[in-house]
């Protein structure tokens, strides 16, 4: 009965599944049909106003050659006109000379006709029938204003729709999720000499599979991409999963998307639990600073309630007896000298890596994991369950590591930034500069199961959880909390 009901819940879980991604599928189709329907009225849209102009310019361009045709056409006549008048005054002036000449040979008087021929010599020497072109300065020939609009019409005849390139194709085995960045590649399904650049598009989800349509989170955009390769760098992995989608493009149009691809982004992100931390630390967010007036108005209570609870007992400070914790939340958790505040989320298992950024004026601080029974009284590294880095920078500047009340003083300066990285499995905590995380650990620590030291960060980057990262802090005491 037990067995049966069992592989019933296991039908039901295969078909709730199912359910879950049929009800995307048919989003995802309601949505495309929905965006086929807007996208053809817009390209109809679209083509009736690029025919539109195609009609203006024909239009404006057959005014332009008429007003052409016309000018000529004006031109010409008002030089034939011109001649037509120069031509008829001089005819006529030779008419009237013609007529005085035929007159001249009627004179008898030989001093008349001796001045008239002379009058008329002058005449026909100055007369404009003589100086007259006799050549049109134009021809009625028109033909250079003629037309052939041959070519054009099979032009026209030859419109097509936009050369769109074909949608990329991501390259899943080539993708990269390390340390807070993302690198993606892709390539063309066929060699494409005219695309100019590429779009990627990226958004966070928490869903595994294809891109949700009714997803909370919008697509960012990354345009003017040069090369088949991109790299995203500074991401908050706060998402289990990312879509990747990537389109080219030519000089005139936008390709289709390619399929989009999911990828995991695990990481291990933490903030600081404020409501159980030292009243001395003023916690925000990822942020801890050294309050010197917080709780000043229960230190009296404190005190009290410290000097019952040691009574009879050890100090807390020289025993390595750890104490239970007390109940979460409250601001009690850690008093004395315990400077403490918890990170917010647990490990078990696994790698974890993350770093710790100081701002320039702090003096002293530790970073460190703990297990879980943290007493309150208890300061990182003088327990047998607590591993830190302790960096002082008072009067005498030291950088130690610390572990059951015993440090050792490390070589060189502390770093400005502190990379920890956690190995659950191995049993092993690692403290780095960042810069030379992938050479190996500047300083590492055993917990007390701890196994056979694995080898270094770099020959094991695919077991890695991406890096979260800590804001700038000025504390006494900074750990993640409990293993």
């Amino acid at each position: 009965m037990d067995s049966q009901k069992e592989a019933l819940q296991r039908i039901i879980t295969t078909l709730a599944n199912k359910n879950e991604d049929l009800h995307n599928f048919m989003e995802t189709l309601s949505h495309s049909l929905a965006g086929v329907q807007v996208n053809s009225t817009q390209v109809v849209s679209d083509l009736e106003e690029e025919f539109d102009r195609l009609f203006t310019i024909l239009v404006e361009m057959k005014e332009s050659m008429i007003n052409t045709i016309k000018q000529e056409g004006a031109k010409k006549t008002q030089e034939i006109q011109n001649q037509l008048t120069q031509s008829s005054d001089a005819l006529e002036s030779a008419e009237e000379l013609l007529e005085f000449a035929n007159n001249a040979l009627d004179v008898q008087d030989e001093d008349e006709f001796t001045k008239a021929a002379k009058q008329i010599k002058d005449r026909v020497t100055m007369a404009s029938a003589f100086r007259l072109t006799m050549k049109p300065k134009v021809t009625d020939n028109m033909n250079h204003l003629m037309v052939d609009f041959t070519q054009e019409r099979q032009l026209l005849q030859n419109l097509k729709f936009l050369p769109v390139p074909w949608a990329p194709e991501m390259e899943v085995g080539d993708c990269l999720v390390l340390d807070n960045t993302v690198s993606v590649a892709w390539k063309m399904p066929v060699e494409d000499s005219k695309i100019d650049h590429y779009i990627l598009e990226y958004r966070k989800t928490d869903h595994e599979g294809l891109p949700r349509i009714k997803d909370q989170r919008c697509w960012e955009v990354v345009d003017n991409i040069k090369t088949t390769e991109y790299s995203l760098s500074g991401l908050k992995f706060d998402s289990k999963f990312m879509n990747f989608r990537v389109r080219a493009c030519n000089k005139a149009a936008a390709g289709e998307y390619s399929d989009p691809v999911t990828l995991e982004t695990r990481a291990f992100n933490f903030g600081f639990d404020s409501s159980s931390s030292h009243l001395n630390l003023k916690v925000e967010d990822r942020t801890v600073e050294w309050d010197p007036q917080g709780g000043k108005g229960l230190e009296s209570k404190v005190k009290g309630k410290e000097n019952k609870g040691r009574s009879g007992t050890p100090s807390p400070k020289r025993t390595l007896t750890t104490r239970s914790p007390a109940i979460r939340g409250s601001r009690d958790r850690f008093t004395g000298e315990s400077y403490t505040v918890l990170g917010d989320t647990s490990m078990d298992c696994g790698q974890h890596y993350w770093e710790v950024k100081a701002l320039k004026d702090c003096k002293s601080y530790s970073v460190g994991v703990s297990y879980r029974n943290l007493g309150k009284f208890d300061q990182l590294g003088k327990t047998n369950t607590t591993w830190c880095i302790h960096i002082n920078n008072w009067l005498q500047s030291s950088f130690a590591a610390k572990h059951n009340n015993k440090a050792k003083s490390l070589d060189g300066t502390a770093p400005g930034r502190i990379g920890v990285f956690c190995d659950l499995d191995s049993g092993l905590v690692w403290w780095t500069e960042p810069q030379y995380r992938d050479a190996g650990p500047q300083c590492s620590q055993e917990f007390p199961e701890g196994r056979e030291r694995p080898g270094r960060i770099q020959q094991q980057p695919q077991q890695h959880g991406p890096v979260a990262q800590t804001d700038w802090m000025r504390l006494e005491h900074l750990f993640p909390r409990t293993l």
